[in-house]
């Protein structure tokens, strides 16, 4: 949904508006490119998985810390964790002990502390859960196409247990506006959000350069 449909002053909104360039350098690095044009190795992308698994072990231990909380804890949606998904496409791609890169522990370690704070929580699940169902059903299919693989190998990608993706999405933006936060707390998820960004871009960075890519393209 637009900007033009989402009233200003809204955690949705802001988040939407701060994320956008931070956003747009994410998609455009050397890995997502590779990714996206089908050029990616098959072990990159295992490695990928890997990040992630490290990623989503820290992200969904914040949210069964949260599951309680009276504002977090509508976020905590079950449909949404990654993880099992996650260890049976490793099973798949034939990862033994997961390589965890330095970027993803400085990100990892970040998302530890939102185990204890709502507003970093909700930034946080914020980027990656929605970012990952607006992104996952191309991925999927590319990933499909790229490497031959159906199930495990790309469940991460498959959101189905959510029912219409435009449908959870307008939920999710009614869980953002709903937490009653004022404008500074808001600005302090934002603002988390795009730091959130930027450890992943790192993430992002130091795979690329694991993979042997051309540096992201200029902004």
């Amino acid at each position: 949904m637009g900007a033009a449909t989402t009233p200003i002053g809204t955690l949705s909104a802001e988040l939407r508006q701060a994320t956008w360039e931070v956003h747009e350098r994410a998609h455009r690095s050397a890995y997502m490119a590779a990714l996206l044009d089908g050029a990616l190795p098959l072990d990159a992308y295992t490695l990928l998985a890997e990040q992630y698994s490290a990623i989503y072990g820290a992200l969904e231990a914040a949210s069964d810390a949260m599951a309680g909380h009276p504002v977090a804890g509508p976020f905590v949606i079950d449909e949404l964790r990654r993880l099992p998904a996650l260890h049976d496409d490793l099973d798949a791609l034939g990862s033994g002990v997961p390589r965890i890169l330095p970027a993803t522990t400085r990100y990892v370690d970040r998302l530890h502390t939102a185990a204890t704070d709502p507003e970093r929580f909700v930034a946080h699940h914020y980027i990656r859960y929605l970012g990952d169902l607006s992104g996952g059903q191309v991925i999927g299919k590319l990933l499909t196409r790229t490497y031959g693989l159906s199930g495990a190998g790309v469940r991460f990608y498959d959101f189905s247990a959510l029912g219409a993706p435009p449908r959870f999405r307008a939920r999710y933006r009614g869980l953002l506006d709903a937490t009653g936060w004022d404008a500074a707390a808001r600005a302090r998820v934002a603002a988390e959000a795009v730091l959130g960004f930027e450890l992943n871009i790192a993430v992002l960075t130091e795979m690329a350069e694991e993979a042997g890519l051309d540096q992201p393209l200029a902004s």
